[in-house]
C-alpha cells in the first residue's frame, strides 16, 4: 500500500440513513489500524466550506455502531454547488493537512464529490448511504435494510387495526423515484396490493384488484404506495378515487414518512458499512480515487462515481412477478 495518504477525511451528506455511524466507525477505525490520523467533517459539504473539521482516534466512534442518524451531521450546500465554494473547500481541506475524503450519502452527494475531484484532483471515495436504495453499482445501501425492517414493522401493527376495523389502508412509504421499498415490503408484509414508480398499474387495475379481493371474501386490505407512484397526484388522491368508486370501503390512510429513516441499524447494515469503510479508505492508499464502494453477491466491489450517478437501478422484476402471484 502507498504511504504518500497520512490524513483522510469523512463526512456525511444528504439524507441521514441508518448504518451512517457505522460505516464513520469503519472509516476512522480502518484509518488508525493502517496509522492514518482520520478528520470528520461536521455538516456535509457546508462544514467542510466553514472548516467544521475535528480529529477523530478510534474511542471518538466507540459506542455508535448501534446508532441511527449521523453524529456528523448533515446538511445540503447550496454554495458547495458553486466554483467559489469548492474552491473555499479545497483551501479548508489544504489548510488542514487533508489528502483524501471518504464521502457517505447518496447520489448529489457523489455528484459534488465528482466535481471537486475532477477539479483540484483530489481523491475522493464514495460509500451509499440512502434507505431508497437507488443507487446504480451495488445491491444494497446503508440503511436499506434497517428501514425495509420498519417499515414491516408498521404494516404489521396497521394491519391489526385493519382487520379489527374491516378496513381498506394506503400505507405511503419513501420511494420517489425507485419503487424498492414499496416492492420488497409489499412482498414481505403480504400487501394486497403494491404501487410503484416503475410500473404504471392504472386506476381501473387497482379497482379490480381491491374488488376481487372484496370478493374473494377479504374483510380488510393493505396497499403499500411507493410515494412517486404514478397513479395518482398523492395517496390521498388515490383514497378519494376509491372512496367514490367503492363507497362500501372505510379507507383510510398512513403516511410513514421519516420515521424509516430513523431507528438501530440492523446487524446487516452494521457489517455493511463495516466492510464498506474498510474498503473505501484501503483504496484511498492504493491510489484509487473517483470510485463508489458498493456491494453484490456478498462481494464488496469499486464503481466509477460517474457510472453510479448516471446508471439506473433497476427493480428486481422477478420479485415483482412473485408480488403478482402473492396478491392474486
Amino acid at each position: 500500500m502507498s504511504n504518500i495518504i497520512k490524513r483522510i477525511a469523512v463526512l456525511t451528506s444528504g439524507g441521514d440513513s441508518p448504518g451512517m455511524n457505522a460505516a464513520i466507525r469503519s472509516v476512522v477505525r480502518t484509518c488508525a489500524y493502517h496509522e492514518l490520523e482520520c478528520v470528520g467533517i461536521y455538516r456535509g459539504y457546508q462544514g467542510m466550506i466553514e472548516g467544521d473539521f475535528k480529529v477523530m482516534n478510534a474511542r471518538s466512534v466507540n459506542n455508535i455502531i448501534n446508532r441511527g442518524g449521523t453524529i456528523l451531521k448533515s446538511a445540503r450546500s447550496n454554495d458547495f454547488r458553486t466554483e467559489e465554494g469548492r474552491k473555499q473547500a479545497y483551501e479548508q481541506l489544504k489548510e488542514h493537512g487533508i489528502e483524501a475524503f471518504v464521502v457517505i450519502g447518496g447520489d448529489g452527494s457523489f455528484t459534488g464529490a465528482m466535481i471537486f475531484s475532477e477539479e483540484f484532483g483530489f481523491p475522493v471515495m464514495g460509500i451509499p448511504g440512502t434507505i431508497d436504495n437507488d443507487i446504480y453499482g451495488t445491491s444494497f445501501t446503508l440503511g436499506y435494510d434497517t428501514a425495509l425492517n420498519t417499515v414491516v414493522e408498521a404494516i404489521d401493527k396497521i394491519r391489526d387495526t385493519a382487520i379489527s376495523h374491516n378496513r381498506l389502508f394506503f400505507v405511503e412509504v419513501m420511494g420517489r423515484d425507485a419503487g424498492h421499498i414499496a416492492l420488497n415490503t409489499g412482498v414481505g408484509a403480504g400487501a394486497e396490493e403494491i404501487l410503484i414508480p416503475e410500473e404504471n398499474l392504472g386506476l381501473e387495475r387497482l379497482l379490480e384488484s381491491l374488488e376481487r379481493s372484496r370478493l374473494s371474501g377479504k374483510s380488510s386490505s393493505i396497499v403499500v404506495v411507493a410515494e412517486g407512484d404514478k397513479i395518482g397526484k398523492s395517496v390521498f388522491e388515490l383514497k378519494e378515487y376509491v372512496e367514490q368508486n367503492h363507497p362500501d370501503y372505510d379507507v383510510r390512510v398512513t403516511v410513514l414518512g421519516h420515521i424509516q429513516r430513523g431507528g438501530r441499524p440492523t446487524c446487516f447494515d452494521r457489517v455493511l458499512a463495516s466492510r464498506m469503510g474498510v474498503k473505501a479508505v484501503e483504496s484511498l492508499l492504493e491510489g484509487k480515487s473517483n470510485y463508489m464502494v458498493g456491494f453484490s453477491e456478498d462481494k464488496i466491489l469499486l464503481t466509477p462515481l460517474e457510472k453510479a450517478v448516471k446508471g439506473k437501478s433497476e427493480i428486481d422484476r422477478e420479485l415483482l412477478r412473485v408480488s403478482d402471484i402473492m396478491t392474486t
